[in-house]
């Protein structure tokens, strides 16, 4: 695939980067321009809520922003907030809408992550292009008082509280150039803008905290909500499909937990249509949550989807709230 050619070139300095670091010192500088500009109009923007809080990385991929963005959605209700999340909704139809993500909703029109979020969590989801009207309308007409933005570090426009920074444990900042010569969306040195920065499934660099994704011991069936069973029920063989940032850790999970895999590997947000999940075999076939939501209405009773959870370690969620208590506070004071 694409990407993960791609990711090859990026993990080191090799004849790739240098062929294009001349374009990656022009679109490193153009970010950073974008950044500067749009930063100094944060203090025009007033948002009716408590607080803004934005999930994101520096690479281009997965490093574990969503289900971050469900487990932040989730601890808030049990802190007795009033969470509400805003997503770009990438790789839906009709992107200049701004919509309500209702659980029912066609992932084409509403996206595959904010669906996915909306199902999993049950606080409202807005999908627009334009994250402050979206954090708006969250406010105004669903009573949110904390926005979650995921994916939002590069949506300088939107005023922000706290700053989440995702971290792949294994690729981290791969080579540490921008795109295209390697895999970063702005300058490194944004990293140290962040107020906090979380490492996924890897060793913890100094300043950084630990989260694991851990798998449930459970399937659950795409096609009939509500059906459940435990994974080693499945079957020792299974199709996998995956239409991720990265498909071999979720193959490579699988294989852990004792599934011999058929790997069948997607680029990310890919619009499955029947034939992609339909094999001429009676293997079951596993994939992910997120993927699931765009295959509900053509899959059958072989069809099951893995669920996996964000699980930072205990002093990221202590640390976390409190300096959420502290800038509300500020904020009221101020």
């Amino acid at each position: 695939m694409v990407e993960q050619w791609l990711w090859r070139q990026w993990s080191h300095r090799g004849p790739f980067a240098a062929v294009m670091f001349p374009l990656s010192l022009v679109y490193a500088g153009l970010a950073t321009w974008n950044r500067n500009r749009l930063e100094g109009n944060q203090r025009s923007v007033f948002l009716p809520v408590k607080a803004v809080i934005v999930v994101g990385n520096l690479t281009v991929g997965g490093s574990g922003k969503t289900p971050m963005t469900a487990w932040l959605a989730q601890r808030l209700v049990k802190a007795g907030y009033r969470p509400g999340i805003v997503s770009r909704g990438y790789g839906r139809r009709h992107a200049q809408a701004s919509l309500l993500v209702r659980p029912g909703a066609d992932a084409a029109m509403v996206g595959d992550e904010p669906l996915m979020l909306a199902r999993r969590t049950g606080v409202p989801v807005w999908v627009d292009r334009d994250r402050v009207r979206a954090a708006r309308a969250l406010a105004e007409e669903e009573g949110v008082d904390v926005v979650i933005s995921d994916d939002g570090l590069q949506h300088h426009r939107l005023p922000r509280d706290i700053s989440i920074l995702m971290v792949d444990g294994h690729r981290r900042f791969g080579n540490g150039l921008c795109l295209p010569a390697g895999p970063l969306r702005e300058p490194r040195s944004a990293a140290a803008r962040a107020d906090f920065v979380v490492n996924m499934g890897g060793v913890p660099q100094p300043g950084e905290y630990a989260m694991d994704l851990t798998a449930s011991d459970r399937v659950h069936s795409v096609a009939r909500p509500g059906v459940g069973r435990p994974l080693r029920e499945v079957g020792r063989s299974a199709h996998a499909v995956a239409g991720i940032a990265d498909p071999e850790r979720f193959f490579r999970a699988l294989d852990d937990a004792g599934v011999d895999v058929m790997r069948h590997p997607f680029p990310d947000h890919h619009r499955f249509r029947a034939r992609d999940i339909r094999f001429d075999d009676d293997f079951p076939v596993l994939m992910t949550e997120k993927d699931a939501v765009k295959c509900r209405d053509f899959a059958d009773e072989r069809h099951w989807y893995w669920p996996v959870s964000a699980q930072p370690e205990p002093a990221f969620e202590q640390a976390l709230l409190r300096r959420l208590e502290t800038s509300i506070r500020l904020k009221y004071l101020g």
